[in-house]
């Protein structure tokens, strides 16, 4: 949720964000209207109230035909004060569900337009020549994890539908492996290890805004009214939730392990191979809590340990600023990295990292104490690594005899293998 504040005193920069991102700059309008009716409400039932408890002193001292008068007044009052204040409340409803429609303001720089017009703010590493080296066009990671005996889509649709899988054998591994390093590198940066619930109230998906035009990507269990997360940044946002938090010595940083579930609505026949896009997968998600002033050193710290931690699996990687209306709606800013995949000459997103500013703590009430009262804080996330990444290791890393070079900075955990080996047939 936006600052109430700050649309009333800049409405124009709430305008000039929701153009950017693409969304209908005359809710902004709606909001200041609805908020001076709400206001005006609010100020008329306090005065009757206060009315009301005026009159309500002089029945004890008038007598006769005074008294009756007084009394008469007194029910007059009783019946406006509660109109009053149903009326107030029910503006006050309404205000407060039209500003939930609202995205977050993005931050000045941002680029405005969809999801094509991001700008590239730098390139990392050249793709490889592979069909140079393989003396053939590269396998994609389908090919190479069936090869391998590590992914197993055939059985993963049979059990459960399309977009479902199964890692096998080294493919179990190499995941455990990756996610295992990452959280050792989230550690390194300061982070909090958590392993986070994958369901949610609905009040806690609310207030992270993945409930608002995206919400058809979320799988609802309607028996419990429980949401399963596409992210643990979402459980947790949740676990401060109407708290009022210490920063005092600096940021919380947690780094969160879950499984994720995406319904991939509106995805029909896109990525449809392999395990790029699909219904469930795992994840570690860094999560912070900081104060306002901080937060964009934050998002720069949040970027650099995603990038240290593709480095350490050897990727070629690009890296975005998300346009605006690709953001969602709680971010205000969102850089993205991606990796090159060879099998479709086109680069990946494997990480995103946003500042989502003070808009999910303002909707979930979670504030700091500071020398004048207290005040909301912000909130960042950012993916340290994911089943995605699997996708790009195998195809960057592919040798000739269709088996897979071990990044050096896996192999700890992995036993020491330095190639994942195609499986005996």
């Amino acid at each position: 949720m936006i600052d109430l504040q700050l649309l009333r005193h800049s409405p124009d920069v709430v305008r000039a964000s929701q153009r950017a991102r693409g969304d209908d700059e005359s809710v902004v309008d709606q909001v200041l209207d609805l908020d001076s009716r709400r206001r005006a409400a609010q100020t008329e039932f306090e005065q009757l109230r206060a009315e009301q408890k005026q009159v309500g002193k002089q029945v004890a001292q008038a007598s006769g035909a005074q008294k009756d008068a007084v009394l008469a007044r007194a029910k007059e009052l009783s019946a406006q004060v509660k109109a009053r204040e149903a009326e107030a409340a029910a503006l006050a409803g309404e205000l407060d569900e039209l500003l939930m429609t609202i995205g977050n303001v993005i931050v000045d720089g941002v680029p405005a337009g969809g999801e094509e017009d991001y700008v590239v703010l730098k390139t990392v590493g050249t793709p490889q020549d592979l069909v140079a080296e393989l003396g053939r066009d590269p396998r994609d990671h389908l090919e190479l994890g069936e090869g391998l005996g590590a992914i197993d889509t055939e059985r993963g649709a049979k059990v459960s539908g399309a977009r479902f899988y199964y890692l096998t054998g080294i493919g179990a591994r190499l995941e455990l492996a990756l996610l295992n390093a990452a959280m050792d590198t989230a550690i390194a940066h300061g982070f909090t290890p958590m392993i986070t619930p994958t369901l949610v109230k609905p009040e806690v998906m609310r207030g992270t805004g993945f409930l608002g035009k995206h919400s058809d990507e979320v799988y609802h269990l309607p028996t419990d009214d429980l949401y399963l997360v596409g992210t643990s940044e979402v459980a947790l946002a949740g676990y401060h939730e109407g708290e009022i938090v210490d920063l005092s010595n600096g940021p919380l940083r947690y780094a969160g392990w879950s499984a994720c579930y995406r319904r991939e609505a509106g995805s029909y026949g896109k990525d449809t191979r392999g395990i790029i896009r699909v219904h469930q997968f795992h994840k570690v998600e860094m999560f912070v809590y900081t104060t306002p002033e901080d937060a964009e050193a934050e998002h720069a710290r949040l970027l650099a340990a995603e990038e240290e931690m593709l480095a350490k699996v050897e990727l070629p990687y690009r890296v975005i600023d998300t346009a605006a209306g690709d953001l969602g709606s709680s971010a205000a800013r969102k850089y993205d990295c991606e990796a090159w995949l060879p099998s479709q000459q086109r680069y990946l997103e494997l990480t995103s990292t946003s500042n989502t500013t003070t808009f999910q703590a303002r909707r979930l009430g979670i504030r700091e104490r500071t020398e004048n009262g207290t005040r909301v804080v912000a909130t960042l996330n950012g993916t340290m690594a994911t089943t995605r990444w699997i996708v790009a290791i195998l195809e960057n890393h592919q040798q000739p005899d269709g088996s897979v070079r071990v990044p050096e900075a896996l192999r700890p955990y992995l036993g020491g293998l330095e190639v994942l080996a195609p499986a005996s047939p």
